[in-house]
């Protein structure tokens, strides 16, 4: 039988790149569905591209923002 083990500590070195990496991640998916607008496809999929984009675009703001946070957070440790 194995032990159970408590929680692991928190780990938060990383944080920084992890956020830095879904940001380009999801400007990268805002931008090839700016490019899929430009296609002939129904009107009612590019409302849906459109609306996809705004809630990327809220995204990208609120981990720009935890970026900041999780930056001043290292910053104290250090």
């Amino acid at each position: 039988m194995s032990k159970r083990q408590g929680p692991k500590p928190d780990d938060r070195r990383d944080n920084v790149d992890k956020l830095r990496e879904q940001v380009v991640q999801t400007i990268e998916n805002l931008e090839e569905a700016h490019d899929t607008l430009q296609m002939n496809i129904p009107e009612e999929q590019k409302e849906a591209i459109r609306a996809k984009n705004r809630r990327r675009e809220e995204a990208i703001a609120g981990k720009r923002e935890e970026i900041r946070d999780e930056y001043a957070f290292q910053q104290k440790k250090e």
